[in-house]
């Protein structure tokens, strides 16, 4: 019987190692019928070629701040019903449970924010989806969601997950007090583990994590398609080796929840490349104020990984939370060595 067990057991293993890898098939299936959905002229303002240099130009501001033009791709307000449910479909192939329940809440927040302000520019169907090349298990492509305070955007090669930078998720208000909706909370537990990971600290351990009593307006790292790294390097705040075994269980559960907004085999493709949190290279970072009723700022860096946040405007109610990669957003590094490889296999044959 325990025989028994232990085979049923090992074959329904194998069955979920196989459902595993799917994140990128499923990227695939939900981009073509989406595409599928559209017509000769809509489905112009949604594709783009590849290498089109708007696969890059990422922002997380409202669309009528970014110039020259707005923002491109096709938005939610221009589709039908069904494109809707399809556009849909596609952030939750690369999304968990937790990451599709947050970017709803921060497109929510659009609904809130023109209830309180009576705004045009706040609309929750002004996020827009733009894929880059042609959907397929073999070769290049990409795909962005992206709106007001939600950027994500992955690239895949050879029907792998290769980046999902930058990563971008935002709140204003990121905790609402009146309304139908009062009570809700967004990105306020990553400022609620990092305070108490910060709060741990020793006098000595502060001196070098705390770089300044005044934050920071919003993230260094901006909207940038490539991360300054003269901005970051050589790295300032206190290194993981300072940190004793209870600090470092909480700076892991604080970089867990960036990564945990996106499906566990993404991360496992990713982590599995780079890791998330260096034993060695990461550092920790505050400026601003330890009381969260306050300006702060406070960042995770490795040498391949930042992880920043920053809540500073309206009133301390307004939080930004940004994942980059310094070399690979966009999956710059690995399409470089995907490129050198294919053209030496061409050289071959």
């Amino acid at each position: 019987m325990k025989l028994i067990l232990l085979i049923s057991f090992s074959f329904l293993g194998l069955l979920l190692n196989a459902y595993a890898l799917e994140p990128a098939k499923h990227m695939v299936i939900a981009s073509k019928r989406f595409l599928q959905s559209l017509d000769v002229n809509v489905k112009e303002k949604a594709q783009f070629e590849f290498l089109d240099e708007e696969r890059e130009n990422w922002h997380y501001f409202p669309g009528r701040f970014i110039q020259p033009h707005g923002r491109k791709g096709l938005s939610l307000k221009e589709m039908t019903a069904d494109q809707k449910i399809l556009a849909h479909g596609l952030l939750g192939s690369a999304l968990s449970h937790r990451g599709l329940l947050e970017a709803t809440d921060i497109i929510l927040l659009e609904q809130i924010l023109f209830e309180r302000e009576g705004s045009t520019f706040r609309d929750p169907e002004l996020y827009h989806i733009s894929i880059f090349g042609t959907p397929a298990n073999v070769g290049t492509w990409g795909w962005r969601f992206e709106g007001h305070h939600l950027s994500l955007n992955f690239t895949l090669v050879n029907g792998r997950v290769f980046s999902n930078t930058p990563s971008f998720f935002g709140a204003s208000p990121a905790k609402v007090f009146e309304g139908k909706y009062a009570g809700l909370q967004v990105l306020t537990d990553e400022a609620e583990k990092a305070h108490k990971l910060f709060r741990s600290l020793s006098v000595s351990q502060k001196k070098l994590a705390i770089l300044s009593e005044k934050a920071p307006r919003d993230i260094l790292s901006g909207q940038d398609s490539t991360v300054n790294r003269k901005s970051f390097f050589p790295p300032n705040g206190l290194p993981i080796t300072k940190l004793n075994p209870k600090q470092k269980t909480w700076l892991s559960e604080l970089v867990y929840l960036y990564a945990v907004k996106h499906r566990p085999e993404v991360i496992k493709q990713i982590s599995k490349r780079k890791p998330l949190i260096d034993p060695q290279g990461t550092y920790i970072a505050w400026a601003g104020s330890l009381n969260l009723n306050e300006a702060h700022y406070f960042r995770v860096q490795t040498p391949d990984f930042l992880f920043e946040y920053a809540n500073t405007q309206n009133d301390i109610n307004h939080a930004h939370a940004a994942w980059r990669d310094f070399d690979g957003d966009f999956g710059r590094d690995f399409l470089a060595d995907h490129y050198q490889t294919e053209h030496k296999t061409q050289m071959l044959d």
